[in-house]
């Protein structure tokens, strides 16, 4: 169980002329966004490491989001959770921002960069890359079809490249948008 009364005044001390700061009592839900935004920061990388333009970025993240949130729910998380900061606000943020570890892995692999070389020469972290396979055992374990986060762990951990990456993607068969398990 969450203290509010931390939560409110850890809020106060954190929050800083134009940094605002809020507050939300479901902490498995914050801790999975977290985590599993990262797999698709790499995905929205190789998108735009490989020209694929504003549209590809734009229906990873949002496919993407859909994918975190059915995990995330069945592990416990709220689903409210994952439209909000802590789940499409970090998602958002982490696959437009040139800054990111994870995104920085994928603009190279978009770029034909070889995975081993990409990883061996950077000073950033990028978490997706070792989080990808607990990820996919996660979403075998709860039955949960990802394959945005399926594609991302072939391309960082059996040799797949991002042309078949995305090849794969588009070879996945789509439903409703609103109802995507």
């Amino acid at each position: 169980m969450v203290d509010k009364r931390i939560g409110v005044g850890l809020k106060e001390i954190f929050r800083l002329g134009y940094f605002r700061v809020y507050t939300n009592n479901d902490v498995a839900g914050c801790k999975l966004g977290g985590v599993l935004k990262n797999v698709r920061t790499i995905a929205a990388g190789m998108g735009d490491g490989a020209g694929a333009g504003d549209n590809t970025r734009a229906a990873v993240i949002i496919r993407g989001l859909a994918e975190l949130t059915l995990l995330g729910v069945a592990m416990g998380g709220k689903r409210k959770t994952f439209s909000g900061l802590a789940g499409m606000g970090d998602l958002v943020a982490t696959c437009n921002s040139p800054q990111g570890g994870n995104r920085t892995v994928g603009y190279e692999l978009g770029q034909g960069r070889a995975f081993d070389d990409i990883i061996n020469n950077m000073n950033m972290v990028a978490e997706g890359v070792k989080s990808c396979k607990v990820v996919m055992e996660l979403a075998e374990k709860y039955d949960i079809e990802m394959p945005i986060s399926h594609e991302v762990y072939r391309v960082c951990h059996e040799g797949s490249n991002v042309k078949e990456a995305f090849s794969g993607l588009l070879r996945t068969a789509s439903g409703s948008e609103y109802d995507p398990g």
